[in-house]
């Protein structure tokens, strides 16, 4: 991680679960880190739990990625505060407790898709562009994708609804990006990382269908950012599926 050392990463939706495990790992190993949150409280909740001596590496913004005004504002303060982004972890997203046949749920069905697939690509272009006016060529771009952006298991009492769709969506989202940026004669990397089953927030709708289930913890899934983001500059994670020992599916 050395070569990363006071280099700045943004983790989308970090006032809980992975992104919150991220900005903590990130910030102990080293780097600057931004974190991008709606719920503003809980960024400062969590700058204040860091060590004291880290605390002034974390930068706590308010931002809802499914608006691309926000951001698009949020990177240029980024790029004027702190000299621009190096690594994008892209973790936002959201399921909700219904099913795509329900009457009057178009709304949350757009948000599913202004979250996971629109706001990844507005969080990365943006990366990207200040990776380009910058001529920093090294940097590194994440997504978390999920186990289910390859399968659509059958959960009793789980109602997938748009959420396994976006993240099929962004499986492929990862691989054009991935030719974009090759083309564009970068090193910039991108890594799809598709965890299974986690123990985080977003599951609190549906404890009862999943907890019996063995989980993974939102560290875990930090440790595997970070294990693909320091591999040497020839080498790139383009996917990495990890799973609780157990998992059925």
């Amino acid at each position: 991680m050395d070569r990363w050392l006071n280099r700045v990463a943004v983790v989308t939706e970090a006032s809980s679960g992975i992104g919150s495990a991220c900005c903590k790992d990130l910030v102990a190993k080293g780097m600057v880190v931004v974190g991008l949150a709606r719920r503003e409280e809980r960024l400062q909740e969590l700058k204040t739990s860091l060590p004291k001596d880290q605390q002034s590496r974390f930068h706590g913004r308010k931002c809802d990625v499914s608006v691309e005004q926000q951001v698009v504002d949020v990177f240029a303060w980024i790029d004027k505060t702190l000299g621009g982004a190096d690594v994008l972890v892209n973790n936002a997203g959201i399921l909700g407790k219904y099913q795509i046949t329900d009457a009057d749920k178009s709304a949350d069905l757009r948000a599913v898709l202004d979250t996971k697939v629109f706001g990844v690509s507005w969080c990365t272009r943006e990366a990207f562009l200040s990776l380009q006016r910058r001529k920093v060529s090294d940097g590194h771009v994440v997504i978390i994708s999920s186990i289910v952006g390859h399968i659509v298991p059958v959960v009793e009492g789980l109602n997938w609804n748009m959420y396994v769709p976006s993240k099929h969506a962004i499986t492929d989202l990862t691989e054009v990006l991935r030719q974009e940026f090759q083309r564009k004669k970068t090193g910039t990397k991108i890594t799809s990382i598709c965890p299974g089953v986690v123990d985080t927030e977003i599951l609190d709708i549906i404890k009862a269908a999943v907890t019996e289930r063995p989980m993974l913890r939102s560290e875990d899934v930090a440790d595997a950012v970070t294990y693909c983001i320091q591999t040497p500059p020839g080498v790139q994670i383009h996917e990495l599926k990890i799973k609780p020992v157990g998992e059925t599916f």
